[in-house]
């Protein structure tokens, strides 16, 4: 998928101003942008401004979702416990699905206090009407023994972070093997191949037979 791209930001003598658009850009999904130096020829002996340096603008530059789009890596941890200072968009969400990474949520600190519970399950509930469950995986993020929670009552609380019943489970069983094996994927640069060994039946239960054969056996 291409990059988003706007290339007519207008110019400001504004520094702070000129930033803020930047970022919102950034924010609303754009990948790349261009600062547009608009020049009057009809003025005589007009001089060409120097074009802004992204260096006089940001230190560092603005990253959002960059981890779905470009980064190489298996996991992208949400911090749910606060509200987010910009919107799941659905472009690179997809993209973040396609490549097989998976969406990290936390419980523990949901524990400890009302608000970061109320910004976790909001949280939560705004990136599933985006990926609609896909690649969702619970993570405790415990710091104690007492901040664990079993299992199904982890898939439990995925209900209320807006996952269908299959889908809470599969974010603490089978979502969580496949990020694993992304990463030895990635890390090999090779395929994975999983295998299963298949339980042998036991005696006296011989699934060979045909049933006809069976009955006549067992008269």
């Amino acid at each position: 998928m291409a990059a988003f791209a706007d290339l007519d930001l207008r110019a400001s003598s504004d520094l702070k101003a000129l930033r803020g658009m930047v970022e919102t850009a950034a924010h609303l999904g754009y990948s790349v942008v261009a600062i547009n130096h608009v020049v009057d020829f009809k003025e005589k002996k007009q001089e060409i401004e120097k074009p802004v340096v992204v260096s006089e603008l940001f230190t560092t530059l603005p990253i959002v979702q960059v981890a779905c789009t470009h980064l190489d890596v298996d996991l992208v941890c949400v911090t749910v416990t606060e509200k987010l200072p910009f919107y799941f968009k659905r472009p690179p969400v997809n993209v973040a699905i396609d490549r097989g990474l998976g969406f990290e949520l936390v419980y523990s600190p949901a524990i400890k206090d009302s608000t970061i519970r109320r910004y976790t399950i909001s949280n939560a509930l705004n990136l599933m009407q985006i990926c609609k469950g896909k690649n969702i995986i619970i993570s405790s993020a415990a710091e104690r023994p007492l901040e664990i929670r079993g299992p199904y009552d982890v898939a439990n609380l995925g209900l209320l972070f807006g996952l269908s019943e299959s889908d809470a489970k599969a974010a603490v069983s089978i979502n969580c093997r496949a990020a694993l094996l992304h990463g030895e994927t990635r890390r090999t640069a090779f395929g994975i191949i999983s295998t299963v060994k298949k339980p042998r039946p036991s005696e006296g239960d011989d699934d060979s037979l045909p049933a006809c054969k069976k009955a006549k056996c067992e008269g």
